[in-house]
């Protein structure tokens, strides 16, 4: 089968976040179920910043991966080269994979495929999603009807949960619709160290209202206020420049400058050791549609608190974490509760979820099963 996936970002452009790491993951691992994988981008690396990659031909990620990186001009995504070479990408593929929404390839590449009556996979992460903070809700309707006057016939909604699915269909409701989570690799080994008798509590991610950061800082303060836990909080993460001095300054109002240690985005090695250094990650988000950082902390054996925006119902069930609101109060209570409990124990049972349901290579057969099924007209 011949893939084409289409986003205004790839890897390694991981300012962006974990669908820059779970897209490359599902190409990776798509070729090795038989697929050739081609994927149309753009060397956006934030709103500043591009990637040093070559924007004159095609650039081997992988084995089976070919990517061509276009110039991007303004915004997050404006490419006239992407433009340009969209219809002759997508007359070759069998199946178009596009992800993101409100960005420059997205009506270009809904109309080439309804044009060319190519079959399309399209994977919103969670844009459709509302929250009590979201923005600029007129222009985003305006942009979907637009969406949906221009949408080919062979569409499918890929959604990372149900309540994602459920968001998607209030907004394209004529469109198929399927879940499938991303796609996590399990390390094969894990090294914890100790904790030193202080609680470990660690926040990563892009720094942004939507994540709840400004509710867990209270609930820390109120830890210091009511709790005997004795706790340090590591915040990993980067943003726009504006919220990231207003996180500083809460920090210093609170009076806890000698708990909280704010650190840039991390990545790679590093991220790794910043898991194997923490008792329990804390994801107090209003909304996700799936949490790549859930799935990551459980595969390095940490258990996880995570909000009910989160679509991680079944963390408890499990034994690997707790479900919880996402006000202060709500998360101070659940550190203090979780202080007591086996958290190595809960870990191991977060890896093994992770490897029985989550693995890259399970979530490529069941999208190259979705695949398979465009393409005959299922």
């Amino acid at each position: 089968m011949k893939i084409l996936h289409i986003a205004p970002s790839f890897y390694p452009a991981q300012v962006y976040g974990g669908p820059i790491e779970s897209t490359y993951q599902l190409c990776r691992y798509s070729e090795t179920n038989g697929c050739d994988v081609r994927v149309l981008t753009t060397d956006a690396n934030g709103p500043q910043a591009v990637l040093d990659v070559p924007t004159d031909r095609e650039v081997q990620l992988a084995e089976g991966v070919r990517v061509r990186y276009c110039e991007r001009l303004m915004g997050d995504s404006v490419s006239l080269t992407l433009l340009r070479l969209l219809p002759s990408y997508i007359y070759w593929a069998d199946v178009v994979h596009l992800t993101g929404v409100y960005s420059f390839p997205t009506i270009p590449t809904l109309t080439a495929c309804m044009t060319l009556g190519k079959p399309l996979v399209w994977s919103p992460r969670g844009s459709l999603q509302r929250w009590e903070g979201s923005t600029q809700i007129q222009l985003k309707a305006v942009w979907e009807s637009v969406c949906r006057a221009v949408a080919p016939k062979k569409i499918v909604l890929h959604a990372t949960s149900q309540e994602e699915v459920t968001a998607n269909m209030k907004r394209f409701p004529d469109a198929g619709s399927i879940v499938i989570p991303n796609g996590i690799e399990v390390p094969e080994k894990i090294l914890h160290e100790p904790t030193g008798g202080v609680l470990r509590l660690l926040f990563l991610g892009r720094l942004h209202p939507k994540k709840g950061s400004e509710n867990l800082l209270m609930s820390c303060k109120m830890l210091n206020d009511n709790s005997k836990v004795i706790w340090s909080l590591a915040l990993a993460g980067t943003g726009d420049p504006g919220y990231i001095k207003t996180i500083r300054a809460r920090i210093i109002a609170l009076k806890l400058e000698q708990y909280v240690r704010m650190v840039e985005e991390v990545r790679g090695e590093i991220k790794k050791s910043y898991f194997e250094n923490s008792d329990i990650v804390i994801v107090p988000s209003y909304t996700e549609n799936f949490g790549m950082v859930v799935a990551e902390a459980l595969a390095h054996g940490v258990p996880v608190i995570a909000s009910k925006g989160t679509p991680w119902k079944r963390m408890e069930a499990i034994g690997c974490g707790l479900l919880v609101e996402n006000d202060p109060e709500s998360l101070a209570k659940a550190i203090e509760r979780m202080s007591t409990m086996p958290l190595c124990e809960m870990g191991e049972r977060g890896r093994e979820w992770m490897k029985k349901e989550f693995h890259c290579r399970l979530v490529a057969e069941d999208m190259g099963q979705l695949y398979q099924k465009l393409i005959s007209g299922l």
